[in-house]
């Protein structure tokens, strides 16, 4: 039995031990996962949608936020998000979702536009959108900078960007039947067309661009004229009607053509974007450019209706020069009208020749040389019909001898030449001096006299007649003094003949005196003017 007094081992002291808890719980894990899956839906979509841009349109006509996708050569390449106007209510601001991969379209000269059904010139567009709505469409450009804000294009381009070609630029006056769209022709071909237009900031001319496809832009050098081709050009000279047109299409919708003179030298093409002048026909766009011209004034003292600016001076019959400006003026002081034409002359231009001139005089001085001596030779300067049917007139130069002396004052600005009426305005002074002369008859006077004279011709047709009665008398007493001279009178004597010679002559006196009062009975006007050429005969 051991002792109960041994001291038994030392037993060690007791602690507690907390237990490892973990950190995450596994409530926790299904969220985490679930944003994790959230968080890469949302960048694969991001990354699957492609990026956001604004364009801003001037209405929103045919366009549905949602619905409305935009376009590239056929392929749907976004969608319209929201539209909303701007702060101003005066433009509509639109959102679209481009699709992946499209970052290289949206360059700094891409462009947009909304399609739908359009008539322009020659063009008809968008008629799928009749059935299928509007959508916009995008043209990539070529641009190295990217962009996200756009403006849109009102009216689509006319040219495709990658069309193989050169634009050039117009300048006109007037736009006449031009348009977007209107064709381009050159020797009858239609090579382009027109792409757009503006008015100038002064209001003064339009600027029209042209696109002239390959191969034909080759054509185009810096001497090409450009002429206005719309419609039928008819022309009348001593070859008879001549009617020229591009085609059909330039009759209904117009037209321009271009062509380079064969007598111009050659020169390389033309550069992109160079300024030509657009003419209103062929005829004014090959004319030569004026040398030298002067300015005259011509003072037409009747007349001048059917006279525009444009008409052409002549000298007899070939052209020096042009009609500019067509003004009137009154002279208070004897109250008489008058019309100023201004014209410019530019003879050399036109192939005017003189010859026998010093070489070393100036152009100046041959020139006031040749005018003076053409007024001093009765040159001068006169209004004439150019169309019977318009009754156009034009100023026509020529020679008249029995014209007042004149001279040409040159110290006047612009100098001033001679004129004479015209043609009409003489014929019509004549007629105007013979109705005055007219009304200095007296017929009044003439008549009362007329009847004085016709009742004095009654009375001598009355005595006229008695006279024929005894005429009568005579021949028959005549015819019996020849029975009693035969019986009286010996048939072989000279007395017998003698007497018949003389009976015979009375009555050929007396026949004559019955044709006589015959012819007086019927042409009693006789007696005041004499016998008329009827009555010869």
């Amino acid at each position: 039995m051991p002792d109960s007094d041994t001291p038994l081992p030392p037993i060690p002291a007791s602690r507690a031990v907390p237990k490892k808890r973990t950190r995450l719980s596994l409530v926790w894990v299904i969220p985490i996962l679930a944003a994790a899956v959230g968080a890469w839906v949302a960048v694969t979509k991001i990354l699957s949608e492609g990026p956001t841009i604004t364009i801003v349109f001037q209405s929103a006509e045919g366009l549905e936020a949602g619905k409305t996708e935009i376009h590239y050569n056929g392929v749907s390449v976004g969608t319209l998000k929201t539209i909303r106007l701007s702060e101003d209510h005066q433009r509509v601001v639109t959102t679209a979702q481009m699709a992946p991969k499209t970052e290289n379209f949206l360059l700094d000269d891409t462009s947009f536009w909304v399609v739908r059904p359009r008539i322009s010139g020659a063009n008809i567009s968008g008629l799928g959108t009749l059935i299928s709505g509007s959508y916009i469409g995008m043209e990539i450009g070529h641009a190295a900078k990217s962009r996200r804000d756009f403006v849109g294009l009102e009216t689509p381009p006319v040219v495709s960007g990658d069309a193989a070609g050169r634009f050039f630029v117009l300048k006109t006056p007037t736009l006449g039947s031009l348009d977007t769209g209107t064709p381009l022709f050159f020797r009858h071909l239609q090579v382009g067309e027109v792409t757009a237009y503006a008015l100038d900031a002064d209001g003064k001319a339009l600027t029209v661009k042209v696109f002239v496809k390959a191969p034909f832009d080759q054509y185009v050098t810096p001497n090409t004229r450009f002429w206005n081709a719309s419609g039928v050009d008819l022309s009348l000279t001593a070859n008879g009607l001549s009617v020229q047109t591009q085609s059909m299409l330039s009759i209904l919708i117009g037209g321009v053509a271009f062509e380079t003179s064969a007598t111009d030298p050659v020169l390389p093409a033309a550069e992109a974007d160079t300024v030509f002048t657009l003419f209103d026909d062929r005829t004014k766009a090959f004319q030569l450019a004026a040398m030298d011209p002067q300015e005259f004034v011509l003072n037409f003292k009747g007349s001048v209706r059917g006279l525009t600016a444009g008409a052409p001076v002549e000298l007899r019959g070939i052209p020096v020069g042009e009609v500019i400006a067509v003004r009137a003026q009154l002279d208070v002081k004897n109250f008489e009208f008058s019309a100023p034409v201004t014209i410019r002359l530019d003879a050399p231009r036109l192939g005017v020749q003189v010859k026998d001139m010093d070489p070393k005089a100036d152009f100046a001085t041959q020139r006031r040389l040749v005018i003076d001596s053409l007024i001093a030779h009765g040159a001068r300067a006169q209004l004439q019909s150019g169309n019977l049917l318009t009754g156009a007139l034009f100023v026509s130069f020529d020679f008249y001898p029995d014209a007042p002396p004149a001279t040409v004052d040159w110290s006047q600005t612009p100098p001033q030449l001679p004129t004479i009426p015209s043609d009409l305005a003489a014929i019509e002074a004549r007629a105007v001096a013979i109705m005055k002369k007219l009304d200095e008859v007296p017929y009044k006077q003439i008549g009362d006299d007329l009847r004085t004279t016709l009742a004095g011709l009654d009375k001598t047709m009355a005595s006229l007649r008695g006279t024929l009665g005894n005429t009568d008398k005579l021949i028959g007493n005549t015819d019996k003094v020849i029975i009693n001279a035969d019986k009286l009178v010996a048939p072989d004597s000279v007395l017998g003949d003698q007497l018949a010679t003389t009976l015979q002559e009375v009555t050929r006196a007396a026949r004559g005196l019955r044709v006589l009062a015959d012819y007086l009975e019927r042409h009693p006007e006789a007696l005041i003017r004499g016998k008329t050429e009827e009555g010869k005969q």
